[in-house]
């Protein structure tokens, strides 16, 4: 086993991450809360999670060799994975980057936020507030999709449950600190090689490809 930590996540990916916690917990205040004035941020920090979600998407094609979706996404490994779970040596655990279930987890997340945050652009609250899309639909299809984005949080509720008790579990039983992994980057314990960082390069390309992602969803809230 490699002792010597080395770089699994870059520092795009690591910056998407925690700029989502940060959002979504405030998504859940505000939503929670739904006064005025928390509505008004409840619906920047939807379109900033928009932005962000489709980032990742295309960082998971463009991205560093441990972000990309084509190394950690392996369908054929989930179920072997999931049965040796607790077993003493698990040879796809030692894999650098996302292990089988945490890519099922990865891709749950993406949907439900992509789903969350794309059917707030249609929601409605029957009293002061309307998504900023909801001319393009009749109200009765604004009224299915402001359900749609209520079921979508719940959803994302349990999402959030399990990826804590996940985090937890390989902290205190599996002895992996994935969490200091996502904040450093670098994890010690894993076979495998480090990405190859190349920070200059990640750096313009994340700035460009966010960028492209925010000028989208503001043209989507703006002009359409």
């Amino acid at each position: 086993m490699n002792e010597k930590p080395y770089r699994v996540w870059d520092l795009p990916l690591r910056l998407f991450h925690w700029s989502l916690v940060i959002l979504v917990a405030i998504s859940i205040y505000t939503g929670e809360n739904g006064g005025f004035n928390e509505m008004d941020y409840h619906m920047l920090s939807g379109y900033a999670i928009l932005a962000l979600v489709l980032f990742r998407v295309i960082w998971g094609f463009v991205g560093s060799e441990h972000a990309r979706f084509s190394d950690f996404v392996r369908p054929s490994a989930i179920v072997a994975y999931s049965r040796s779970l607790l077993s003493k040596d698990i040879q796809e655990d030692k894999r650098p980057g996302h292990n089988p279930l945490g890519a099922l987890s990865v891709l749950a997340f993406l949907v439900v936020l992509l789903v969350q945050a794309g059917t707030g652009l249609f929601a409605n609250d029957d009293i002061f507030l309307e998504g900023p899309l909801t001319h393009l639909v009749e109200d009765e299809m604004s009224d299915d999709l402001t359900t749609v984005h209520h079921f979508a949080a719940k959803v994302l509720y349990v999402l959030v449950f399990l990826h804590l008790a996940a985090i937890l579990f390989y902290q205190f039983v599996r002895k992996e600190p994935l969490l200091l992994a996502m904040i450093t980057g670098r994890f010690k314990g894993r076979t495998g090689k480090s990405d190859g960082a190349n920070l200059l390069k990640e750096t313009a390309m994340a700035v460009v490809t966010l960028a492209v992602c925010s000028g989208f969803v503001y043209y989507l809230i703006n002009e359409v």
